[in-house]
């Protein structure tokens, strides 16, 4: 039997999401990724906990250099040269990382072509859909950018403060330090409390813990074991209500559930509806239990006031994708590669050197769709 050398795993279009806590690694075709790490790395023995966080060129440059490297030939165990790769970035990602990451893809590590894919697009590419509201509540934040027949309506994205880390924060700030050894740290369990322990209440039920009164039945208390050689005491309250943050309308009164509904009310009048219809939820957050019936209350309940009713919206509709919220934009990468879309779009590395320039691929895929 023959084989077609394009599907070969040495020849297969390489697909990375580089989160601002998590990065994801895979194969085009490929129904998840391969690895799933830290975006961390180390330069001269120093720990880099954040990559988006460094400043200045230089640094960034050593930091994606060492990143790379690590994530190519200790967890991936394949060369980046000559391969072709897809970037799966979010669009509001700093233009200086989107340049120095395409510099070291090219010129260190001689990558055969490149293509930056927003991920609000190439999520919808799992479902099948060409129009949606994407929510994306990653660690740091959450963006809300609406996509119309393929290509993302950046007058209209949203983004706020509110997501992983804010929970954690909740997390740090409401459990009783005291039962922690001295050299243990709050901080380092704090996400694995959320994920192990936590869960999204209903709005019926928030809205009775929030004014102090018992509620029936009540949640218990669980112990969360250290090491496997002891345990602190996560209480039931705490596990129940450190996901309300969320939902919580700031002095501006903006919260995830008026982020929804203020970029419906600025759309077009005929893509309302259709909005409203067709809501994509994306990120590890909202993989917390009880997250995706909560908003769908928070929403229901925001458009009986004054500012809403006058949508003339009584349904919001979530598309439940093929794969984990966590890697669902890294799927769309995916399933982008194994398109012809993928050479039309792509920049090559010739081009690079003689241009210098790496082009926007929303400007770039409103192009192709018009020529």
């Amino acid at each position: 039997m023959k084989i077609d050398s394009e599907f070969l795993p040495e020849k297969q279009c390489i697909v990375i999401d580089i989160g601002t806590k998590y990065t994801k690694f895979g194969f085009a075709t490929e129904h998840s990724p391969r690895c799933i790490i830290p975006t961390c790395c180390e330069i001269d023995g120093t720990f880099i906990p954040d990559i988006y966080k460094c400043k200045d060129v230089q640094t960034l440059t050593l930091a994606l250099t060492n990143f790379i490297h690590m994530l190519f030939y200790k967890y991936a165990l394949v060369a980046p040269k000559d391969k072709k790769v897809i970037i799966v970035e979010s669009l509001l990602s700093p233009t200086t990382f989107k340049e120095i990451l395409a510099k070291v893809l090219f010129i260190t590590y001689e990558v055969a072509s490149l293509c930056f894919v927003p991920s609000h697009c190439a999520s919808l590419f799992t479902l099948g859909i060409s129009t949606g509201l994407v929510l994306d509540i990653g660690y740091k934040e959450a963006i809300l950018i609406p996509v119309c027949e393929g290509v993302p309506v950046l007058r209209l994205w949203q983004a706020m403060a509110l997501a992983g880390q804010t929970v954690e924060n909740q997390i740090i700030n409401r459990i009783d330090i005291g039962q922690l050894s001295p050299d243990e740290s709050i901080d380092s369990i704090a996400e694995d409390i959320k994920v192990r322990t936590c869960f999204v209440t209903t709005l019926k039920r928030s809205k009775i813990l929030a004014t102090g009164q018992n509620v029936e039945p009540k949640t218990s208390d669980v112990e969360y074991h250290i090491n496997g050689e002891r345990s602190i005491t996560i209480s039931g309250d705490v596990r129940e209500t450190v996901h309300d943050v969320l939902f919580k309308e700031n002095i501006d009164e903006m919260s995830i559930t008026t982020m929804i509904l203020e970029t419906i009310v600025n759309s077009n009048v005929d893509m309302r509806l259709k909005l409203a219809e067709n809501i994509v939820l994306i990120g590890g957050t909202v993989m917390a239990k009880g997250f995706m019936a909560r908003l769908k209350e928070e929403l229901l309940e925001k458009l009986k006031s004054s500012k809403y009713n006058n949508l003339k919206i009584t349904k919001f509709k979530f598309h439940i994708a093929p794969a984990y919220e966590n890697y669902i934009a890294w799927l769309g990468g995916s399933i982008f590669g194994s398109t012809n879309n993928l050479n039309i779009l792509s920049q090559t590395r010739e081009n690079y050197l003689n241009e210098n320039y790496v082009p926007d691929w929303p400007t770039t895929f409103t192009r192709q769709k018009i020529e």
